[in-house]
């Protein structure tokens, strides 16, 4: 396992980088949390709400490799946003047999408000980077997700 240490500020202990990647991961899931409330609305759902704004009407089985869940569980989803009139499913036009899953209006609405709220949330929380290091952080996080 990993045996990188990274010292902590004003203190005699040690912190693994695996400890510190993880405390800094529980802040932002709770700093989404708390941006999310105002829609009444779960990071999943918002999740999805995201793709489907980036790529417009989409089978279930192709939201679920997006957001790397099991079709199931993206089944659960879409039918938690499809109760709060966030989403539909349409027939697919090339195939009769599929079905889509889009956006409604009001899907559009509050994905594009929690849209900018997040880059808000995000500037507040990467602000106190310097562009450098952002872009590092960037780098090597793409890097990460991608191996």
């Amino acid at each position: 396992m990993c045996c990188y240490r990274i010292p902590v500020t004003g203190s005699d202990d040690e912190e693994s980088l695996g400890e510190t990647f993880w405390a800094v991961a529980r802040r932002l899931r709770h700093q989404s949390k708390r941006t999310l409330e105002p829609w009444e609305i779960n990071p999943g759902h918002a999740r999805a709400l995201a793709v489907l704004m980036r790529h417009g009407a989409v089978r279930l089985s192709t939201l679920a490799e997006h957001l790397r869940i099991a079709p199931r569980s993206a089944t659960e989803v879409v039918d938690g946003l499809a109760e709060r009139g966030l989403v539909e499913r349409r027939p697919d036009p090339v195939d009769r047999r599929a079905t889509l899953v889009a956006l409604t209006g009001e899907g559009e609405r509050v994905g594009e408000a929690i849209r900018v709220a997040r880059a808000a949330e995000a500037e507040r929380f990467f602000g106190a980077l310097d562009p450098a290091d952002r872009a590092e952080l960037t780098r090597i996080l793409r890097r990460l997700r991608d191996d």
